[in-house]
């Protein structure tokens, strides 16, 4: 009995208080006048007892537990966005559980449906649902959101107009006229908002650009990418992300095709391992780590409340040159 661990009822016993105020001195101090917080904290403290995490979830509501959905565990990207998470939810006390969503809305949806009474909320990267979709489950569980916008919800999202108008005019100073965007997966809205800026950008240099795809916006979708790019002409591409881009210069390379010298080629997101391949390849970098960050810094504010909200924070981007980009080779 010597080695028992002490109990609710111990500190009570010690405290000369009831159990319920002992539950309440850790679960809701606000609740308890400070005093007899003080005396049962210090009991707690002298017998070794440590607050039981379930039992205080029930007591107050609150799991002190926030989930990070990403749609690829195994994406470099999401590895920035992982670690700001991290750093975020220590800094606030909280846990932080991770959750792969592969790529697919209805296992992304079943996720959240699976964790909601588990966590006090969730971050959601590059989430594939629809905009009605988030705004439902966030009136169950608070929910911010990574590289991706919704009206009415606390979100964190790269500067793309900024960012896209980088690599068009990067690639005009080097005499292209023309590029093709390789797109990634159609539910994408980082993708979505990278093409219209590209547009938009191209449109103000008198560029002409087309849209290729959508590719899986992984290795593997680099070959189909690379011979669609060859059979257009383009002297440029421009890539949906930096894996997609290595995935695309592999199958260029083993067509015997010279990067940058018969086709630049251009990524997003400055993953680790962009400055690895060859040649290094030109890419637009964001501040990944400070969006997760910033993104649980947003949900810690709306979780007392239980409910969506707040602003859309915008991230400096900044383009990347390296290797995998030069002049248009004379005909």
């Amino acid at each position: 009995m010597a080695d028992r661990r002490p109990t609710l009822a111990d500190v009570a016993h010690a405290a000369g208080v009831a159990t319920s105020t002992v539950s309440r001195a850790f679960s809701r101090p606000q609740r308890v006048n400070h005093r007899t917080r003080e005396r049962v904290l210090a009991e707690a403290e002298r017998l070794g007892y440590v607050p039981n995490p379930a039992a205080q979830a029930l007591e107050s509501g609150r799991t002190r537990t926030i989930a990070l959905l990403v749609p690829d565990i195994t994406n470099p990207y999401f590895s920035g966005v992982i670690k700001g998470a991290e750093r975020g939810a220590a800094n606030a006390g909280l846990t932080l559980v991770l959750g792969d969503t592969a790529e697919s809305s209805a296992a992304e949806a079943q996720l959240v449906r699976r964790l909601e009474r588990a966590v006090d909320g969730f971050v959601i990267a590059a989430s594939r649902l629809t905009d009605d979709e988030l705004r439902t489950a966030a009136t169950r569980t608070p929910i911010t959101l990574v590289n991706r916008a919704t009206a009415g919800m606390g979100c964190v999202v790269a500067d793309y107009d900024s960012g896209t108008h980088q690599i068009v005019d990067h690639l005009a100073s080097y005499g292209h006229r023309s590029f093709v965007f390789v797109g990634g997966p159609a539910e994408s809205w980082s993708g979505a908002r990278r093409w219209q800026g590209l547009q938009a950008a191209a449109a103000e240099r008198g560029m002409e650009v087309r849209r290729s795809g959508p590719y899986l916006p992984t290795l593997s979708g680099g070959p189909a990418a690379a011979d669609a790019v060859l059979a257009s002409g383009a002297t440029a591409v421009v890539c949906h992300n930096d894996i997609l881009a290595i995935g695309l210069m592999r199958r260029l390379a083993e067509r015997g095709v010279s990067v940058p010298g018969e086709i630049s080629v251009v990524g997003f997101d400055d993953v680790f391992g962009a400055d690895f391949c060859h040649p290094t390849l030109t890419t637009l970098a964001e501040r990944t780590e400070d969006a997760g960050r910033r993104a649980v810094e947003l949900l810690v504010t709306q979780v007392p409340l239980r409910q969506a909200g707040g602003p859309t924070r915008v991230l400096p981007t900044q383009l990347v040159v390296r290797g995998s980009t030069g002049p248009v080779t004379s005909m």
